[in-house]
């Protein structure tokens, strides 16, 4: 694990796997750190060079105080890219993770070769949700959120099991205000028509019990974007790289034979 100075921003990271290797990029969900994708590493190939980091006001990084605006979290991928010298990367992101990787996609093309959209959309959810949210951080702590959220992330075999205590802390150990923040920013972002502007290959990935971004939203975002593909995971919630490890992997690795060698 390292720290990046980006200036006005701190970041922690974690790049492995081959400095040749095909260069690969994890963008996280909110009220989770770069821990978050350990489920899937056994699962993906020894060649790929993969970079994870914590966001803004998560795990690692540096707690600036909110509000954020989802640029400022783009901005700071793009930093992080830039800083490390990563270029035509396949970047795959999931739900926060990925409107990041919408808006970069947008912004900087020479960043992204090939895109995976999972478990996301161009707008997710409402202002006022996210305000809502918000407020009851603010006011009673992650704590008020943490079972909700849960049980709209994982299906409900994997929420009554044991497995899901690592989740329920990760998002519990979040900083409130870096939470509050990237919630405001999600809620303030609308990219559908920028989104539909993009020309580069496309994979929207969804989970079939995804109470988050059910998968309708999923594909309705994925169809924006001329030639993308689909994949729909079943028995598999908002995380499904950690109900379906295997199968996402596949999913991943079957996609960049195709546009990343």
């Amino acid at each position: 694990m390292s720290i990046a100075d980006l200036g006005d921003i701190r970041l922690k990271y974690a790049l492995t796997g081959p400095e040749d290797g095909i260069p690969v990029v994890f963008s996280n969900g909110l009220g989770l750190t770069l821990d978050m994708w350990d489920p899937l590493l056994p699962h993906l190939p020894d060649s790929w060079r993969i970079l994870r980091y914590d966001r803004r006001g998560h795990g690692g990084s540096e707690l600036t105080p909110p509000p954020y605006a989802m640029g400022q979290l783009i901005r700071d991928t793009e930093s992080l890219l830039d800083h490390l010298g990563m270029r035509a990367c396949l970047f795959i992101g999931l739900s926060l993770g990925g409107i990041v990787a919408q808006g970069l996609a947008v912004k900087r093309p020479d960043l992204i070769r090939a895109l995976v959209l999972s478990n996301t959309a161009a707008r997710v959810a409402t202002t006022e949700i996210w305000q809502d949210r918000a407020a009851l951080a603010r006011a009673s702590g992650l704590a008020a959120l943490v079972e909700p959220t849960l049980e709209r992330w994982f299906t409900r075999s994997f929420h009554n099991s044991p497995d899901v205590a690592m989740w329920r802390d990760m998002f519990l150990a979040t900083p409130v205000d870096g939470w509050i923040g990237c919630a405001q920013a999600i809620g303030g972002t609308d990219f559908y028509s920028t989104t539909a502007k993009l020309a580069l290959p496309a994979l929207g990935i969804a989970g079939d019990r995804d109470g988050s971004t059910p998968p309708d939203l999923v594909r309705e975002t994925t169809d924006l974007i001329a030639g993308s593909e689909f994949a729909l995971i079943r028995r598999a919630g908002h995380l499904p790289h950690v109900e379906q490890p295997a199968l996402y992997a596949d999913i991943l690795t079957r996609f960049a034979a195709k546009h990343c060698r």
